[in-house]
């Protein structure tokens, strides 16, 4: 039986690498350059800029804040980029620091997820920063799924209606062709 930290961490994993990694990639691959850079309004952020800021704060509450490795964030950067950074180097950088990421994840010890850390300005244990990355990755991939949406006007599939079976799901999606 695995541990409660056990849980934790591998939730973390699974939720940064097999759930939210993999929507955000299909979103940027749905949206056309100039759309990946797009704002509604000047002080909104694009999805480019949200992928920019999600492996930012990665990179420092896991890689450098529970890996040890030295924190160069420069946080204000990820929100003024205004593009083009090419799809496929955006994917990268992100699936890089994604997995750099769980690498640490997979070897905090017991005594890592409760020691207090100091990273951006907070003091707080491994667990929350955990917490905190797992959460905040899925916040603003929702929205760069809504940006999705909004802008190319589909249905993503990345949900179903309760009690509705993938067989179901496929028998309508052709009967729609």
């Amino acid at each position: 039986m695995k541990t409660s930290r056990e849980l934790l961490l591998s939730h973390a994993r699974h939720s940064l690498q097999e759930q939210h990694l993999p929507r955000i990639t299909q979103c940027l691959k749905k949206l056309s350059e100039e759309q990946i850079w797009w704002r509604p309004h000047p002080t909104s952020n694009s999805a480019g800029n949200l992928v920019l800021h999600l492996a930012g704060n990665i990179r420092q509450w896991i890689i450098s804040g529970l890996g040890g490795e030295p924190d160069r964030r420069e946080r204000d950067k990820e929100f003024a980029e205004v593009g083009p950074i090419p799809r496929r180097s955006l994917i990268r950088h992100l699936e890089r620091t994604v997995a750099q990421a769980c690498r640490v994840i997979s070897t905090l010890s017991p005594e890592d997820l409760t020691r207090q850390r100091h990273i951006q300005g907070f003091r707080l244990k491994g667990f929350t920063a955990v917490i905190h990355v797992t959460e905040h990755f899925a916040y603003h991939t929702g929205q760069i799924i809504y940006v999705t949406k909004l802008l190319r006007g589909v249905d993503l599939k990345f949900t179903r209606l309760p009690g509705e079976k993938v067989e179901s799901r496929r028998k309508r999606k052709l009967s729609q062709v």
